[in-house]
């Protein structure tokens, strides 16, 4: 079966529509989802930049936020501007990462970017991502330990070594049979492709 990566972040504003299209439009297009959560942080700051580019650029701010309103509106998905941008979510990363392959993820990964950008609530703390997990029916308390544990910060800082290697700069980026595309506005030309040149 054909397969997509995702490569995303829970503080990423594109990567909120996308995470909330992406099992349906995947399953519209019989492609399987491999969830890839990475750290937007380093790859910045690989750039010399010390924040996302959306706050050290006004215009491009302001933009960007008019741009999330439409998008919302035109997904018939809820919004609400953070107002903490880009909001830590280290824990819910970790998680997502841990719980990759399981049949929750996607769920998960829903509910806390709902949290994120619908709800305008923070979401690195036990607490917040306890309650996701909570909702889905599992075992919060032992997935949040596994979750802190040295072996799991050690897999998300080596994922988001793998995505610098694979040239992502920004999220969502989808991979394809190795070829990218970077945005949600590509998230059906990845799901579409079929390795042909344009």
């Amino acid at each position: 079966m054909k397969s997509i990566e995702v490569w995303f972040e829970f503080g990423s504003n594109y990567s909120y529509p996308a995470v909330m299209r992406l099992p349906a439009a995947a399953q519209k297009a019989a492609v399987c989802i491999r969830w890839k959560p990475f750290l937007l942080g380093p790859i910045f700051r690989s750039f010399g930049w010390t924040t996302s580019p959306f706050v050290t650029q006004k215009e491009k701010g302001a933009y960007v936020w008019r741009d999330m309103q439409r998008l919302c509106a035109r997904y018939g998905i809820p919004w609400t501007r953070p107002t903490a941008f880009p909001r830590r979510a280290i824990l819910p990363m970790r998680v997502a990462l841990l719980c990759a392959d399981a049949p929750w993820i996607a769920g998960f990964c829903q509910r806390m970017m709902l949290q994120n950008f619908a709800r305008d609530r923070e979401i690195d703390t036990p607490q917040a991502v306890g309650a996701a997990l909570s909702e889905l029916g599992l075992d919060a308390e032992s997935i949040i330990a596994q979750a802190q544990s040295d072996g799991t910060r050690a897999a998300l800082r080596a994922q988001t070594d793998e995505a610098c290697r694979l040239g992502i700069f920004g999220a969502p980026t989808f991979l394809v049979d190795g070829e990218m595309f970077w945005g949600n506005d590509r998230l059906e030309d990845a799901l579409a492709w079929d390795g042909r040149a344009a």
